[in-house]
């Protein structure tokens, strides 16, 4: 109940800053924080030293976990500079640069992508984390992805194999997304504390049964590279549009379901009531909003907030 009523007050709080956007802006100017009716984000926030309560969350996986909804102008509302993003590639059109921070005005993938569950992760996070933690992500992800895509030992032959449009997405992170997240996250590790592993992918493995032991292979690499424990950076793993929703690879939520029992510190998020587009693969905007909050609401029970 009390975690209920301080959830209620948090998403009053942002109510009342989205109906004060200006002077917000005016405020923190720095920050180039907008209303969402212009370019956003690109006045980079670097951290100056190693700060412990900078907790810092890795994202990655295809079409969903890049962002596949139109970014609405709710979505510009109320973002807090104690939410920050590392640019995982250049953005020409916001002027964000690769490997540098900036407040989390979304796209947080790539220039032209959408609204993603991290976006929600985030802001939930900061709504119930203490003032004194902020918290980043660092998103990448390549939309049409198999898991494989991210194990090196197979990241060429995928790519060679594969659509022209996706071979385009694979240059943006110069054909090797695991190695850009591993490097980006070794940065980031100079200012701050990983403290999870976001992971949304399955439609292209749909039903594999080799799937969580692939995945853990790419978890086991990416923790042992960064000097991570595992009992320290739980893996959370959102579910698909589901049945019920719409959605037509809901198969592989029976695995992603009992991922917990292959890998003992990996999580399920349920997508159950997120709304689905009519392509029946990808979220709505409200549906990244709901599971992006339910990210955040596994990581803060792991958390104990």
């Amino acid at each position: 109940m009390i975690r209920n009523i301080m959830l209620l007050a948090a998403l009053l709080a942002i109510n009342v800053s989205a109906q004060n956007v200006g002077s917000f802006y005016e405020k923190n100017a720095t920050l180039n924080f907008n209303d969402g009716r212009n370019v956003a984000g690109e006045i980079a926030q670097q951290p100056s030293k190693f700060n412990p309560n900078f907790h810092i969350y890795l994202c990655f996986g295809q079409s969903n976990m890049e962002g596949n909804a139109k970014v609405e102008e709710q979505d510009f509302m109320g973002l807090s500079p104690r939410f920050l993003m590392m640019a995982g590639v250049d953005m020409p059109n916001s002027g964000r640069k690769m490997g540098n921070w900036y407040v989390a005005v979304p796209p947080l993938c790539r220039a032209w992508t959408g609204l993603t569950p991290a976006d929600y992760f985030g802001r939930t996070m900061v709504e119930c984390l203490p003032d004194s933690i902020t918290v980043g992500v660092i998103n990448v992800a390549v939309g049409g992805a198999s898991i494989d895509l991210y194990d090196e030992d197979k990241t060429d032959s995928v790519i060679a194999a594969s659509a022209d449009w996706f071979k385009g997405f694979c240059r943006d992170y110069n054909n090797e997304p695991f190695r850009r997240l591993m490097e980006l996250a070794k940065k980031a590790q100079q200012v701050g504390v990983i403290k999870g592993i976001l992971l949304h992918q399955g439609c292209t493995d749909n039903g594999q049964k080799t799937w969580p032991s692939r995945v853990n292979l790419i978890y086991t690499r990416m923790l042992n590279e960064l000097g991570l424990k595992a009992e320290d950076v739980p893996l959370l793993v959102g579910e698909l549009l589901t049945k019920i929703d719409g959605g037509c690879c809901y198969l592989h939520n029976s695995i992603i379901d009992n991922i917990h029992d292959n890998i003992p510190t990996a999580y399920p998020i349920s997508s159950l009531g997120c709304p689905g587009k009519p392509d029946k693969l990808h979220f709505t905007a409200e549906g990244y909003r709901i599971i992006g909050r339910r990210y955040a609401e596994r990581m803060l029970q792991l958390l104990k907030y």
